[in-house]
């Protein structure tokens, strides 16, 4: 049994208690996992993992060899990264997670620059508007939009997004072009969910102190970017998005500012990452070079 290479299974396995998604995320068959959990847990003469049909949880002894091998595992790479300045040294599986538009419009395109300075990373990159679990599916680090719960994970701030309100020119050509929140009544809005079938906020607008909510009409509901924004152009109602991604459809008319002067709360944007300790310099070089990308997207 190679010692290292298991005491990695096992921290994988730990944070996302699954061999399924441990192995998948390792690109190792499920099999070959097990088998190391099992030369692991007889070498240390003790049981480390609870298995059940529904989850793999740690046991108390477990628990803290998963504290000893996470910090020690962070020192050894640590260690094997210290002298090294040559960008083509730096390899190894880099996860993350971010937004389906910000992926798409910004990240995307300069991402080619980042893989060809380093090519011994291999990215694997998520793009998903709902949020997901940091730690359980393994990722290094998210990019999230909007303000963020007490997770207990490091957050560090990139900057924010103005917002602004479009319709498309068909919707302003039935229904009108509104002048102030008392004529959303007469109004619909494309709503926005993460969770269908969960309360809509409404019409929001920030007056530099506090978010105001207005109620207002509307028949479709979505629960990613991409729909919204679809749903906006084919004239089902007016959408409060970032400005930064709609240059082109306002310049070509697909889309028109509506009610300038009442505008939502600027939306943050966020980098989370699981613990500061322990992020390999692999991920410390991604997020410094995602932040300066992004930074003419955003306002400070």
């Amino acid at each position: 049994m190679d010692k290292f290479h298991a005491m990695q299974a096992f921290v994988r396995i730990a944070e996302m208690e699954s061999f399924t998604k441990a192995a998948a995320s390792m690109g190792l068959p499920k099999g070959s996992v097990s088998r190391q959990m099992q030369a692991l847990e007889n070498q240390m003469g003790t049981r480390l993992l609870q298995r059940t049909t529904r989850r793999v949880q740690l046991t108390h002894d477990g628990r803290i060899y998963y504290e000893r091998c996470r910090d020690l595992l962070a020192t050894l790479e640590e260690m094997d990264e210290l002298f090294r300045h040559d960008p083509a040294t730096l390899s190894g599986r880099l996860r993350v997670d971010m937004p389906i538009g910000l992926a798409s419009e910004f990240v995307i395109p300069e991402l080619p620059k980042f893989l060809q300075h380093y090519p011994g990373i291999e990215l694997e990159l998520s793009s998903s508007d709902h949020r997901v679990d940091v730690i359980r599916e393994g990722f290094d680090c998210v990019v999230r939009a909007g303000e963020l719960d007490d997770s207990g994970l490091v957050a560090r701030r990139l900057g924010h997004f103005r917002m602004i309100n479009l319709a498309s020119p068909d919707y302003l050509a039935r229904f009108g072009m509104p002048l102030s929140p008392d004529d959303l009544s007469q109004h619909a809005m494309v709503h926005y969910s993460q969770t269908l079938g969960a309360p809509h906020e409404g019409f929001e607008f920030y007056d530099g102190r506090q978010c105001h909510y207005i109620q207002t009409g509307g028949v479709i509901t979505v629960n990613n970017s991409v729909t919204y924004r679809a749903a906006c152009i084919a004239g089902l109602g007016i959408i409060q998005v970032p400005a930064v991604g709609f240059h082109q459809a306002l310049e070509a008319t697909q889309v028109v500012e509506v009610m300038p002067r009442f505008r939502a709360k600027p939306m943050p944007l966020s980098l989370i990452y699981p613990h500061r300790r322990n992020l390999a310099r692999r991920v410390h070089v991604f997020m410094d070079w995602l932040s300066q990308s992004l930074e003419r997207h955003l306002e400070r």
